[in-house]
């Protein structure tokens, strides 16, 4: 943590702290005394506070990079232990992806939007592809597969995040046990999603119209063997954490905000359902179809860091439920829509070239006509056109509501896309959780928000 601060207070105490040092007399300003740091000892420097009127602090903890969430900077006024004002400052991971977006071909989209907030990638591809399927017309015409595994993925993709949220919470608090099983048992999710789309995350493998390439062989039992396990290592974070009379003083009654306060100020995810609202998009608004899959909205009403702790463990067991299901309903199929004018290949393997050119594809291609080779150099250089207009799509991701804008002039790439990120909103709620509570409270309250940085700085 830094204690440094701005040459002035904001609120006009114009104390300068930054770390052991000693400081020069006080020049006068319109905002206050402002004193000059030159190093030394910290007696000098409370010494020389002591002589103001205004006991008030100015704290900057950050800009720094906690955890895997991303550069987060808070500035706290502080009253002794006591936050009197907590602010946020982002912008320290812009990306300009959203610009980029104008940039590339529709296709090439995913490729950019999947790192926008990285503990969550699927979610970030699905939701933009649903806004260019709405766009094109095509809602309908998505395979079965293809809409099945979507599913499949996010949810594996939603307790990944959820152990992120638990380990990492677990480090922040000094439970080194909970932070080493929640990064254990996320490494299997993520050796899963290696095998099927090749990479551990920015995965680039849904697209509009379905999704990169089928399943490899052995994924399906690979899920299906993580389920078992998972479904056992649940029951350890209840002992370690649920319980824990620890945790539950550490949680508890800290970083509160009631159903008012969450509803004001856009708050969605388990957040909002740890207040007792069980908002949910995929019962409320379904996509994917997931008003066909059979799970429970969990919900709890403490308004509190523990309570949204136990939200999201609950989550990761109706997310293994509704994995399960997905496996029993994959049929045989194929995952690109039949549109030659919109599909993306998808049945591409490894070729000799280690770049996913399979020669008996290649061959198909050029071996059709003319015209099929060029159509297919046509669609993967310049793109397919969308239809003007505009489409919003939103679906619930592990922070709440994750939203795409899509516009279309009728070109080949996005007109402009903006994404209502979850973080971004609830990283508002910041400030009511903190103030007049302690500063050590700050931390668990922020990790409770649960916020990554690369979708609010997107």
């Amino acid at each position: 943590m830094s204690t440094s601060e701005s040459p002035t207070s904001p609120h006009g105490s114009g104390k300068t702290a930054q770390g052991p040092r000693s400081t020069e007399g006080p020049r006068e300003t319109t905002e206050g005394p402002v004193y000059t740091v030159t190093g030394g000892d910290w007696d000098e420097v409370v010494t020389a506070a002591r002589t103001t009127d205004d006991e008030h602090i100015v704290v900057n903890m950050g800009p720094q990079h906690p955890s895997t969430h991303g550069v987060l900077r808070l500035i706290l006024e502080i009253d002794g232990e006591t936050v009197t004002e907590a602010r946020a400052g982002i912008g320290y991971l812009h990306t300009g992806i959203e610009k980029n977006l104008e940039f590339r071909n529709w296709t090439q989209g995913t490729t950019f939007v999947t790192r926008m907030d990285y503990l969550m990638p699927l979610f970030n591809e699905t939701v933009y592809c649903l806004g260019v399927e709405r766009l094109l017309g095509i809602e309908d015409q998505i395979p079965e597969r293809a809409t099945t595994l979507r599913v499949l993925l996010m949810e594996l993709n939603r307790i990944s995040s959820h152990l992120v949220f638990v380990a990492t919470g677990g480090m922040e608090l000094g439970a080194t046990t909970v932070a080493i099983f929640g990064f254990r048992d996320r490494e299997m999710i993520l050796d899963i999603f290696e095998l099927i789309t090749g990479l551990r995350m920015n995965h680039a493998y849904v697209r509009p119209g379905g999704l990169a390439q089928d399943l490899p062989p052995g994924a399906v039992d690979q899920v299906r063997e993580f389920v078992k396990k998972m479904r056992k290592n649940l029951v350890e974070y209840d002992k370690l954490a649920v319980g824990s009379p620890a945790y539950k003083a550490r949680l508890q009654n800290v970083g509160y905000l009631d159903l008012t306060g969450c509803m004001a100020l856009g708050v969605t995810g388990p957040v909002l359902r740890a207040a007792g609202l069980p908002h949910d998009l995929r019962k409320s608004d379904p996509y994917c179809g997931y008003e066909t899959y059979d799970f429970e909205v969990p919900t709890v009403d403490t308004c509190d860091a523990y309570g949204r702790f136990v939200i999201r463990l609950e989550e990761m067991r109706q997310s293994l439920r509704i994995i399960e299901q997905c496996l029993d309903r994959l049929e045989p199929g194929p995952v690109m829509v039949a549109d030659k004018k919109i599909a993306w290949p998808a049945q591409l393997a490894l070729g000799p070239d280690g770049l996913g050119n399979s020669l008996d594809h290649i061959k198909k291609i050029m071996g059709t006509s003319m015209e099929a080779l060029i159509h297919h150099f046509k669609l993967v250089t310049e793109g397919f056109r969308v239809p003007p207009g505009q489409a919003y799509a939103a679906i619930e991701s592990p922070r709440g509501e994750l939203g795409a804008h899509v516009v279309s002039d009728g070109g080949t790439r996005p007109y402009r896309v903006h994404f209502r990120d979850p973080s971004f909103h609830n990283l508002q709620s910041m400030a009511a959780m903190c103030e007049g509570g302690q500063v050590a409270d700050v931390i668990v309250a922020v990790a409770s928000i649960d916020p990554v940085m690369g979708g609010v700085d997107r």
